[in-house]
């Protein structure tokens, strides 16, 4: 089975459908680009379905290569079969192509190469063979001693014999496997404390231990951070007895020969010395890399969610930076996010100066008009928000207050990019600035920060930071590319995300728009350095020119689709200046009247409910009908119907924001305390992050209240973003609340 056919059949897909979309990832497209505007070729794959068949793609494809590389070496030696070369080439993982590689992997000095230098293999194969049924090993032995080998009694002949068939076992690749499977489904990962004595955050794992099969994910990277940080030891438990047995079936094939009790001794030593360290560290590494993988899928989708809140639109913003020490800075932007003032007050610890920062913002909201108060989540966060809710509430404003997950503004304030925005502004200015900006747009601000910092994941510093950068780099850039941008207003790091366009020609695109003014149209992009026709047939289409030269140029329609969609408007009587207003909305009707589909014979009604039934609207059947007119008209065009129906929808509404769909941002005019929190009370919160073993939503209290999995639906569910993602509002119930730590148990549960 080749690749294109391996890849039909685990993606459930045609192979037309898999050799097209190969050709085209082979052609250097992008996926937002194969996603958005290829689906007639690729049968409408999403672009995280993209992705993860590119995914395979490559890993495939380095697969064969490794086979090639492996059947040349071990020809090179002039040791392969034609059955050693058909197991190799139907292996299906990495894995076994490298065990079957290993008899032939040139090693280091080992004991059983210098025993095989003494000339020891024939009375190894000796042993290996178990032939002989009466004679003693000393015997067998005595023909094998050489003092210039350095084989100076039959002890050492037989001792070496020995550790060339200790490697004999180790090396054979079904035996390996079969350690491992019974390692993989037996084993346990086991872990201690490094000092019992000490209290810390790694108490469960003092006297711990689970089954290799079965220990979750959030569990295998608390150990291996329990064991990074020296408070913990860590240690894999094999079901060592059960293996031994398992090897002795495979090695002692005559139990009536004199070597059996050699060979066990031979068996255990080839296991403890040789095979259960690799095995082992096998076993780590896999439940690392599995635990590693689905922190990236939690991170990656709890980002997602985050990048994809939607924008507050017409806020005039009050954004205060908590702190303590230093004071608050305060920034305050107009509804595009300029900066129309920065200052800093004192509400909290040591100075307390509530009055004074109550007379700032009521002079700042009177001259700016202000009407939302954004307050970071992060140190002084509860304690600034009780000033200005009491404020809020004592001066009777038409204001509400919000609170927005800071991570990742101090990277950025003192950032290049940073630097470069805002050169005549200091650190703490950006960062109250940064903060502001992801109220009003979210996905706009936080491109400009690494994914990583944005903090919605688990463990997110621990795990293989290549793996973590590639993946949210790809959601960032799946994002940007399903939003759109402004082409005259987009910054260099929301252009750098764009298909097709690197962060070089961003900044030249922004050099263009300040050296010639705005775009005027999207064939303008042509003349911006470096972006050069196949570029431009990749980015062309994600960006957006408002109130340009061709009304196209406001939707997502390709520039390769605009003969199509002034065919179809030409068709339907229409024109371009039409297009997202109120005859634009009627298009469909106009299709439908002007390319009418057949409609089904109606079955007879008959009496009573199905009669009535009869005489109401079938929306499917409409539905269906639509369908069949865009068919037809797609037909009569020249273009696949998907992409003519994607037109129609931007000629609707152009450049619909998908963000829309997401729940709206939570405002508050008043605040809680931890002391106001009771049992059973019924809350409206945010969720602000998922991970594997629940979700923490923001109650309006300092610390964010955890509902464990098992109290977020009444149904069962494999992991918590089954039911709730980030951004989600959700209404949950206290369950419990420990003073102490300051933590809230809460339900979804009603």
């Amino acid at each position: 089975m080749n690749i294109i056919e391996k890849l039909a059949q685990e993606f459930k897909l045609k192979l037309s459908q898999v050799e097209n979309t190969v050709q085209l990832i082979d052609e250097g497209n992008t996926i937002p680009f194969i996603a958005r505007y290829r689906k007639e070729v690729t049968g409408a794959m999403s672009d995280v379905i993209l992705r993860e068949l590119d995914e395979r793609l490559t890993y495939l494809r380095n697969l064969d290569q490794r086979k090639e590389e492996v059947i040349r070496i071990i020809e090179e030696q002039g040791k392969l079969t034609a059955e050693l070369k058909e197991e190799i080439l139907k292996a299906e993982v990495l894995q076994r192509v490298e065990d079957l590689y290993k008899p032939f992997k040139q090693k280091k000095s080992t004991r059983a190469s210098k025993a095989k230098e003494k000339g020891l293999e024939p009375l190894a194969m000796l042993f290996w063979a178990q032939e002989l049924e009466s004679g003693t090993l000393e015997e067998l032995a005595s023909p094998f001693i050489s003092e210039e080998k350095g084989v100076l009694t039959e002890t050492d002949a037989i001792q070496g014999a020995m550790d060339i068939v200790a490697e004999l076992i180790a090396d054979d690749p079904e035996f390996t496997a079969a350690v491992r499977e019974r390692t993989q489904k037996a084993g346990l990962i086991s872990s201690e404390a490094s000092d019992a004595s000490e209290s810390t955050v790694y108490d469960l794992y003092y006297e711990f231990s689970e089954g290799i099969a079965k220990i979750p994910d959030h569990r295998v990277l608390a150990i291996n951070r329990g064991e990074k940080e020296k408070k913990l030891k860590v240690k894999v438990v094999a079901p060592v007895e059960e293996i031994k047995k398992d090897l002795q079936k495979f090695v002692i094939k005559n139990e009536n020969s004199i070597f059996v009790k050699l060979l066990q001794d031979v068996i255990d030593d080839s296991y403890k010395r040789l095979m259960a360290p690799s095995i082992e560290r096998e076993m780590r590494n896999l439940l690392t890399e599995r635990a590693e993988k689905e922190a990236v899928k939690v991170f990656a989708k709890n980002t997602e969610k985050l990048l994809m809140v939607p924008p507050v639109k017409n806020a005039r913003i009050i954004s205060i930076d908590p702190g303590y020490r230093t004071g608050c800075k305060v920034a305050v932007l107009n509804e595009t996010g300029k900066l129309m003032a920065y200052t800093t007050i004192y509400p909290t610890e040591p100075k307390n100066d509530i009055a004074g920062t109550e007379k700032v913002l009521l002079k700042l909201i009177e001259k700016y008009n202000s009407n939302v108060i954004v307050i970071g989540n992060g140190t002084a966060s509860r304690e600034t928000e009780a000033v200005v809710a009491n404020f809020i509430k004592k001066h009777n404003l038409d204001v509400s207050y919000t609170i927005v997950n800071e991570a990742g503004a101090s990277v950025y304030s003192a950032s290049k990019v940073a630097t470069e925005e805002y050169p005549d502004l200091d650190v703490t200015t950006r960062g109250a600035m940064s903060i502001g900006r992801r109220l009003q747009d979210p996905l706009a601000e936080l491109v400009k920060i690494s994914p990583k910092h944005i903090g919605v994941g688990q463990y997110q510093h621990d795990i293989n930071q290549g793996l973590l950068d590639s993946a949210l780099t790809n959601v960032v850039e799946d994002c940007v590319n399903r939003v759109g941008v402004d082409l005259n207003t987009a910054s260099p790091s929301l252009l750098a995300y764009i298909a097709g366009i690197n962060a070089g020609i961003a900044k030249n695109i922004v050099s263009y728009r300040e050296e010639n003014g705005k775009f005027q149209d999207r064939k303008e992009l042509m003349k911006v350095a470096k972006l050069g026709e196949k570029t431009f047939n990749q980015c062309a289409g994600f960006m957006r020119i408002s109130e340009g030269k061709n009304p196209l140029d406001s939707t997502s329609v390709h520039p390769e689709s605009y003969s199509a969609a002034e065919l179809m408007l030409k068709k339907l009587g229409m024109n371009k200046s039409e297009i997202g207003k109120g005859a634009a909305k009627q298009i469909e009707d106009k299709i439908i009247a002007m390319y009418p589909a057949e409609k089904k014979k109606p079955k007879p009604a008959g009496n009573g409910f199905a009669a009535l039934a009869a005489l109401l609207p079938d929306e499917k059947e409409d539905r269906g009908s639509l369908k069949k007119s865009i068919e037809k008209l797609a037909e009569d065009i020249g273009i696949g119907s998907m992409t003519l129906t994607d037109i129609i929808s931007e000629i609707k509404k152009p450049a619909r924001d998908p963000r829309e769909d997401a729940p709206a941002v939570i405002f508050r005019n008043d605040v809680l305390s931890f002391e106001d929190l009771k049992v059973d009370m019924e809350l409206t919160g945010t969720v602000r992050n998922v991970v594997d073993f629940g979700a923490f939503v923001d109650i309006g209290v300092k610390n964010d209240g955890l509902v464990h999995i098992s109290q977020i639906s009444n149904k069962f569910i494999k992991h918590p973003m089954d039911a709730v993602s980030v951004g989600d509002t959700v209404k949950v119930k206290i369950l419990s609340i420990d003073h102490e730590k300051q933590k809230v148990a809460l339900t979804m549960k009603f």
